[in-house]
């Protein structure tokens, strides 16, 4: 779906489907230089990192395993509730394993601050963060994040694998929701 299907809906786009491909390309080159010779484990954060997992495992040329946990603290709202809950854990042991994280946005840090620490509890080699998104403006705890694909400003973004309400996720670009669309104005 491209932002003309949502006219009216959205602010903004802040970056393009193109924008994301050849980002996710320039990442998966370091990738690759760093994780030269390993198996490494992806392990997508559901729902939103879908997109992103995706897109980015067809770009690596090394090989990979792939794995999927679905933790939440947001509900249906716009913030943060800071309450971690696991919804689907993982089916791979991470022992020994080199395990990158795989993320569609990084805002507060509250939930992956907490994921970080709980991964790292089940004795892998390393465990590394990719994230798409980062809202430096937003977070309320540091986490050491060693692929970024754009910093971008503290505002509601769709597209990609984000939503609103399990809406916009495949919205192409990136997108600022107008705010008419979450507060009931």
């Amino acid at each position: 779906m491209d932002s003309s299907h949502v006219d009216g809906e959205l602010t903004s786009i802040l970056i393009t489907e193109a924008e994301i491909k050849d980002r996710l390309a320039e990442l998966s080159r370091e990738i690759e230089a760093d994780y030269a010779g390993a198996n490494v484990l992806l392990v997508g954060v559901l729902k939103g990192a879908v997109m992103v997992m995706a897109d980015l495992a067809r770009e690596l040329s090394l090989p990979i395993t792939m794995d999927w946990m679905a933790v939440s603290s947001y509900g249906s709202g716009t913030k943060s509730s800071g309450v971690v809950r696991i919804l689907k854990d993982l089916d791979s042991d991470l022992s020994g394993r080199r395990v990158l994280i795989v993320e569609d946005i990084i805002d507060s840090g509250l939930t992956l601050s907490w994921l970080l620490a709980n991964l790292k509890s089940r004795g892998p080699e390393s465990v590394e963060i990719l994230t798409l998104l980062r809202k430096p403006d937003a977070a309320k705890v540091d986490v050491d994040v060693r692929y970024v694909g754009f910093e971008i400003p503290n505002e509601f973004v769709v597209g990609y694998g984000l939503d609103y309400n399990e809406k916009y996720r495949n919205l192409r670009s990136i997108g600022v929701l107008a705010p008419h669309m979450y507060d009931g104005s």
